[in-house]
């Protein structure tokens, strides 16, 4: 049988069960609700609403740091909205090309995790450098579910066949 991934690249629904579909569409749809309306508030607020000036609180908790010294805390501020818009305009990248579909490639979905992964490592080295152990904790949660997100977005198909929740029948595409 001829490979499903390159002959049905615009399919909605692959040739797994009724399960498989409405577990891909609503993982699929959490991921982009979840991670996308996420970054964009928070890059939104960072950049537009406080057009790029960091909060009193934040420059305080940062005042004398190696952060209020190098980036400082006004540049690290719009770095941090910067990679975090970044991540919602990959997102939306991926809408765009229609990554969303099953038998398409996510490379704009991935890429836009992996700086997800990168803005909560930001984050959480700023917590940890002014002893935010708390909210170091809480960034590790966020990092280690966007780990957990990313390999759950690699297993789904096209990287594995249509029939992915139980893995069942022969190898990808048949």
């Amino acid at each position: 049988m001829a490979d499903e991934t390159h002959d049905r690249p615009f399919a909605v629904v692959g040739s797994g069960t009724l399960f498989d579909g409405a577990a891909y569409w609503a993982t699929l749809l959490g991921v982009y609700l979840m991670v996308g309306g996420l970054m964009f508030y928070s890059g939104k607020e960072k950049l537009f609403d406080d057009n790029g000036h960091p909060p009193q609180g934040i420059k305080d908790q940062f005042k004398g740091t190696f952060i209020d010294t190098f980036p400082g805390t006004h540049a690290a501020w719009i770095i941090l909205g910067l990679l975090e818009f970044g991540v919602f305009l990959l997102l939306v990248a991926s809408l765009i090309f229609l990554e969303f579909l099953p038998h398409r490639d996510k490379l704009f979905l991935q890429l836009g995790l992996a700086v997800a992964m990168l803005t909560f490592a930001c984050l959480a080295f700023g917590q940890t450098a002014t002893s935010q152990f708390s909210g170091t904790a809480s960034l590790y949660t966020y990092f280690g579910s966007t780990v957990v997100i990313l390999i759950l977005v690699s297993l789904m198909p096209p990287n594995r066949q249509d029939r992915w929740l139980g893995g069942l029948g022969s190898s990808r595409g048949s």
